[in-house]
């Protein structure tokens, strides 16, 4: 840059200026664009008394006028940037939906109730250890494990599937009109439970005297092979109370979850289990197998009694101020936000998928006693996998329904199609550990006391087989929650779970023969396994809509990861005599394997997951080694 231009401007300055005319004057006539370029603050060799004054222009005055009221100097028009803001002006917060948790909140979430569930599945196992132990493989544990249909059949409709797909989108519903409303309005969540409690109770009281009353018709339905079906009437008797228990522990849950409280519904199976390991260690001696069914009744009213307390504060709060949501769908809707339908497409199909059960004890009480005892234990122990990784969609289904209750269908699809895949990883990650390592886990759980080698044996092939269709398992659990998180009724879900549940009858009427329960175990991975592909191929209009071909492709990168993670497994195994030892180096193998390939074919977006903890641990260490210097 060159003096020059500033020479120029001083110039015509001094031309401006009239005979007599002050040095403001010449300020004056020159422009304050001209006053504020670059050049102008160049260094010049001429003296200091030939620059143009910038006081005036400087301090925002306006140009000074001559003695004929003519304005001297007009300015160039220039665009003029606005100043910036005062420092103490507080900017605008961007615009946040008050209903949307953030991903902190869902990981938290999600590993609290990961870590609950968990702790109740491993109470779950010790209870079939202590049965195991107390009672063997025999016809004793046969008689309570058909009584046991009754809590297992309550706990599906009335927890974990049917009271959940129902209550979850109705609160979640009852929330955002009272987030809407404010406090000076009736309050839409004390509306609905008033609503529907009492009626529940009733129904759900009326089922289990019912059920009690008919348990010797009861057990020769599920069970018509057993020899002496006494003790198990009399344990039907007992759990038959979990009816209403379960129910009203469910509805807890539901709305618990509803209102993202995840603590107490964790915590149900904790002290439902605790209940059953007390009773038979308490009363096992004097009562037999019964005192496992008092547990299951014990355990149940204890279910209700943990979550009452939250629940009540919940309810009892609302917020002082609306809160202004998007509109929802279910505007208009008459306030009616449980329909009468959807009640029956949610119980029927939960009802139509617990049919499996029922087929596997038709079918194996025709078998040598002990096969049923054979089928439990290996289901408990080959769900683990599936029940961790539902517990995904068990945190975000609140979050998926509350979405479509406010219009946002775009939020609930990403979540959706996220949580497929996330789901996918968990639970092929555990079934690899189980199809290799099945023997040894067994071994390590179950044989001592009566449970013998021959047992341990029977059981991990079982085992081994339904291994196969937990990722049916866990996709069934998962995709049915996009079809009733819209709090319509649709039938669709009925007709899938109807159409795996003839699958499996067909295939175990074929198989049981030649493969006892194994066969019964391969018809039951078949059925739903059917039943998963059909409620992913009909994804669309009725549910949250995905893209079911971008699915597809991201489900096949775990699947290819999880085959080559149990082929590893498989050879890991074979190098340990102990199998706590063997169980453990399969579960590091397996998860290993399973851990790279997952990186390399960034199966569930492995890489963007991973990143953020490769470069903390990265920049961890580059800390330390410059401390250390």
């Amino acid at each position: 840059m060159t003096p020059g231009p500033a020479t120029t401007d001083g110039a015509r300055a001094r031309a401006a200026t009239p005979p007599g005319g002050s040095r403001a004057d010449a300020a004056a006539r020159t422009s304050p664009a001209d006053a504020y370029t670059p050049s102008a603050r160049v260094r010049t060799t001429r003296p200091v008394q030939d620059l143009p004054d910038l006081t005036a222009t400087a301090n925002g005055l306006p140009p000074l006028r001559d003695d004929s009221d003519r304005t001297v100097g007009t300015p160039r028009p220039r665009p003029v940037k606005p100043p910036p803001p005062p420092a103490s002006t507080p900017r605008s917060p961007a615009p946040h939906r008050p209903s949307t948790p953030t991903r902190r909140f869902l990981a938290r979430a999600t590993l609290l109730s990961a870590a609950l569930s968990m702790a109740g599945a491993l109470l779950g196992l010790g209870r079939d250890q202590a049965l195991a132990h107390l009672f063997g493989a025999g016809a004793e544990s046969d008689a309570f494990l058909v009584a046991w249909t009754v809590p297992e059949m309550a706990s599906t409709l009335l927890i974990e599937d049917g009271m959940a797909f129902v209550l979850v989108p109705a609160f979640s519903v009852a929330l955002a009109r009272r987030a809407a409303q404010g406090a000076g309005s009736p309050d839409p969540v004390r509306a609905l439970v008033s609503s529907s409690l009492p009626r529940l109770c009733l129904a759900l009281a009326g089922t289990a005297a019912l059920l009690a009353a008919g348990a010797p018709m009861l057990v020769s339905l599920l069970a018509p092979g057993l020899s002496d079906p006494s003790p198990a009437v009399s344990c039907t008797r007992l759990t038959a109370t979990c009816v209403l228990s379960f129910g009203i522990a469910g509805y807890f849950s539901a709305a618990l979850r509803a209102h993202r409280s995840y603590l107490a519904p964790g915590a149900i199976y904790i002290a439902y289990n605790l209940a059953i390991i007390t009773a038979m260690f308490a009363l096992g001696a004097r009562w037999g197998v019964q005192a496992a069914a008092l547990g299951v009744a014990i355990g149940g009213c204890l279910m209700a009694v943990v979550q009452a307390p939250p629940l009540w504060r919940r309810i009892a709060r609302r917020p002082e101020q609306p809160v202004q949501v998007p509109a929802s769908p279910h505007e208009g809707d008459g306030g009616r936000t449980v329909a009468f339908g959807l009640v029956c497409a949610v119980l029927l199909f939960a009802l139509c998928r617990q049919s499996q059960v029922l087929i596997e004890r038709y079918f194996a009480s025709g078998l040598p006693a002990g096969s049923i005892s054979h089928l439990n234990y290996a289901q408990k122990v080959a769900q683990l996998p599936m029940s961790l990784s539902m517990m995904v969609c068990v945190v975000t289904f609140p979050v998926v329904a509350r979405a479509i209750a406010e219009g946002d269908t775009r939020r609930a699809t990403e979540r959706v199609e996220r949580d497929l895949a996330l789901m996918a990883c968990l639970v092929l990650v555990g079934a690899a550990v189980v199809v290799a390592g099945a023997p040894q886990i067994v071994r390590l759980l179950f044989q001592r006391g009566a449970f013998t080698a021959q047992d341990t044996a029977a059981t991990a092939a079982v085992m081994r087989v339904y291994a196969l269709g937990l990722l049916g398992q866990t996709l069934v659990g998962a995709l049915v929650r996009s079809y009733f998180s819209t709090g319509r009724t649709t039938w669709f879900p009925l007709g899938a779970m109807g159409a795996g549940a003839l699958a499996t009858a067909g295939i175990s009427l074929w198989a049981v023969g030649p493969w006892g329960a194994r066969g019964i175990a391969a018809a039951n991975a078949a059925g739903i396994t059917l039943t998963a592909l059909l409620l992913l191929l009909g994804l669309g209009p009725r549910a949250v809509p995905v893209c079911v071909r971008r699915v597809v492709a991201e489900l096949s990168r775990p699947v290819r990861a999880a085959v080559c993670a149990t082929g590893a497994g498989l050879l890991c195994v074979r190098q340990f005599d102990s199998p706590a030892a063997a169980v453990a180096a399969c579960c590091l193998c397996v998860t290993a394997v399973f851990l790279l390939l997952a990186w390399a074919l960034d199966a569930a977006g492995a890489r963007s997951l991973l990143l953020p903890v490769t470069q903390s641990v990265r920049s961890s260490v580059t800390r330390r080694l410059r401390h250390g210097r």
